[in-house]
């Protein structure tokens, strides 16, 4: 069963790059600015939440948030 899956993914894997691929090797459509400029405010957005939730991370962890809660009995 895992081999199926296996097998399945890496044939989807490859028809997406395939289609990417040739989706990139046209030559006559280049991109529009806005293409640009929404790539790039993309990229930023996609580090700062990264960053953040790492650094929510470290906080969480440097502080305790962490731990199993302990019950009184």
């Amino acid at each position: 069963m895992r081999v199926a899956i296996g097998v399945g993914l890496l044939a989807f894997l490859v028809a997406v790059g395939a289609y990417a691929y040739e989706g990139l090797m046209v030559s006559d459509a280049p991109v529009p600015t806005y293409g640009v400029v929404a790539f790039a405010v993309g990229a930023v957005v996609l580090v700062v939440v990264g960053v953040g939730l790492m650094g929510l991370l470290f906080y969480s962890s440097r502080h305790g948030y962490d731990e199993p809660p302990h019950i009184k009995r």
